[in-house]
């Protein structure tokens, strides 16, 4: 099948039948969480309700057919609702109309931006979110999702603008008589429900019992005058709605589009690469890139605003058991025929209900497992998970994501700038050249010193890699005529080093020593005749393999060692931060 045609279409071609009712399951389930939630969402981005379900049908359509991931779901999103808000109030002056037309513009210019990047490949901008980061952000995610919602499901609101100021909220209405006992009850009743079913693991999933049973009780009881409800549903499909716009309303919104745009893909970038790995599955970041951007696109078009992956409502869909991007479409369609058929239906869905539904959507982000696996594993690793964690929750998604990826990046140059150095030489009962800080009982070939640096040459280690030669050959004493550089895992020379592997070959010279480099890969020796330092480095000074750089020097071979057991002493655990 041609690689161009999109992901939805192969997926319809492919689709098996046992997927149909996991399928539609999903989507019913799914369903009762995207229409609330998406007009929650809109109510936070200062938006009129009904715009919320305009933003959430749209995009998924949209994303079936376009989308790489099959389960991804996309909607209104707790992340940009805010940062929606903040760009776009201050230019609609309390116009309700102009209000959702700078939100469609802004999702225009968030999707054309995303659907650009997705054409160029960008998408390798998430090689930058390491599985540290993915750890450290879906469990900051997941928690300030959870604390979003404590409030409703105590039954009082909140103003608070950060998850700190939530806590505090919290405290403040538990302490001063806020809670009310009749929301608390169907809250807590909502989360027993689905933890139970899910415990039994019951066929009738617990999100839609609990929604059912909520609603029924409501209005059986006659309570929705006593606690607070999500409201009925507005009528009206999605429909073009930018009037009234001007270009300066286009440059004003420039920064707000580039923020949302990163902040949407990274959100679902990570979503989508940790769902597709528990599936054995790979998504390619550029694809995933463009098709967000279409899926804004229409979303902007048709009335709504910008959207993302959402990691509550996704992780509800996989839990129903969705196989596809038939889910979206179901959810979907079955938003049309609720704001056809049923429009006052959710006026007896109790709020704390829904906050207990995302809640338990949220609380599977969590990976604490996973975080201990990798203090376990590497500090360094675990302190960016860490490190992502307190960013995105302590100063919001976007400033937190790019914090991270800069110290992610600094931890890459503090590697290469302090690799792995040592000095190699023989080992009794072992083939060729081994690290003689791991190996004490090894020994330097006489009047040849071997050295290997683990890592590129370039501007920050160049003196370091200078220095450690040095070191070597004064630490061997006066008998020393060659060094063997091992230059295997040298992937690369920038000009600084090359000034540097100068400056040592002078320094050897004129002790009467002669470098030698040994496995040096092809494209790298044409690093250095791009420098035009092959007249230095003639060929006579380049040698296969290390041991055939030794016996060149020594003029012996090494037929000594051949066929020769394992039978040296284990070598010893170097926890020393570079050199051997």
């Amino acid at each position: 099948m041609p690689r161009w045609l999109p992901p939805g279409i192969e997926t319809a071609r492919r689709y098996r039948r046992a997927w149909l009712w996991p399928d539609l399951r999903a989507g019913i389930v799914v369903t009762a969480l995207l229409i609330p939630a998406g007009m929650g969402y809109a109510q936070v981005a200062g938006l009129p309700p009904e715009t919320g379900l305009y933003a959430t049908i749209v995009p998924l359509i949209v994303y079936a057919v376009v989308g790489p991931s099959r389960i991804l779901v996309l909607g209104p999103d707790s992340a940009l609702a805010p940062i929606i808000a903040a760009a776009i109030l201050p230019l609609a002056l309390g116009d309700d109309d102009r209000a959702v037309a700078l939100a469609g513009l802004l999702a225009l210019m968030v999707g054309a931006i995303l659907l650009l990047g997705g054409i160029l490949r960008l998408g390798f901008v998430t090689d930058l979110l390491s599985k540290p980061i993915r750890v450290g952000y879906l469990n900051a995610v997941a928690l300030i999702v959870i604390i979003s919602q404590l409030p409703t499901l105590l039954g009082f609101s909140s103003d608070a603008e950060s998850p700190a100021g939530e806590v505090a909220a919290v405290w403040l209405g538990i302490t001063g008589g806020q809670v009310q006992p009749l929301a608390l009850a169907f809250g807590l009743g909502s989360l027993a429900v689905i933890v139970v079913l899910a415990v039994v693991r019951s066929r009738v999933p617990g999100v839609l019992a609990a929604v059912v049973g909520a609603i029924a009780l409501t209005a059986m009881l006659g309570l929705s005058d006593e606690l607070p409800v999500v409201g009925a549903l507005p009528q009206g499909l999605p429909a073009p709605a930018l009037g009234g716009l001007e270009w300066s309303d286009v440059a004003a919104l420039a920064l707000p589009a580039a923020g949302i745009a990163l902040v949407a893909f990274t959100d679902s970038a990570v979503l989508s690469r940790t769902l597709a790995a528990r599936r054995g599955e790979t998504v390619s970041g550029s694809r995933e890139m463009g098709a967000i951007g279409a899926a804004n696109l229409a979303g902007g078009l048709f009335g709504g605003f910008p959207v993302s992956a959402s990691a509550s409502r996704t992780p509800v869909a996989e839990q129903a058991g969705s196989k596809s991007q038939l889910t979206g479409v179901v959810g979907a369609a079955l938003i049309v025929l609720f704001m056809l058929l049923t429009p006052g239906l959710t006026e007896f869905l109790p709020s704390a209900t829904l906050a207990a539904v995302v809640i338990m959507a949220a609380s599977r982000l969590v990976d604490v497992t996973g975080f201990l696996r990798l203090a376990r594993m590497d500090r360094v690793d675990a302190a960016l998970s860490a490190a992502a964690f307190v960013g995105v929750f302590v100063f919001g998604v976007l400033e937190g994501i790019a914090v991270t990826i800069g110290l992610s990046l600094l931890a890459f140059v503090n590697h290469s700038w302090r690799p792995y150095r040592a000095e190699l030489g023989r080992v009794t009962g072992l083939r060729g050249y081994h690290d003689l800080s791991r190996y004490p009982r090894g020994a330097r070939i006489p009047g040849v010193v071997i050295v290997r640096f683990d890592a590129p040459l370039f501007f920050a280690n160049g003196g370091l890699f200078d220095d450690f030669v040095r070191s070597r050959v004064e630490a061997a004493g006066p008998d020393v005529r060659t060094v063997i550089l091992a230059a295997e895992p040298i992937t690369d020379v920038d000009t600084t080093a090359a000034d540097e592997l100068v400056e040592l070959d002078d320094w050897l010279t004129a002790r009467g020593i002669r470098m030698v480099i040994a496995e040096m890969k092809d494209p790298v020796v044409d690093v250095l005749r791009d420098y035009g330092l092959l007249d230095r480095f003639t060929p006579d000074r380049f040698a296969p393999t290390v041991g055939a750089a030794v016996d060149d020097v020594t003029g012996t071979l090494r037929g000594d060692l051949e066929g020769t057991k394992w039978e040296a002493e284990p070598p010893v655990r170097d926890d020393r931060d570079g050199a051997g």
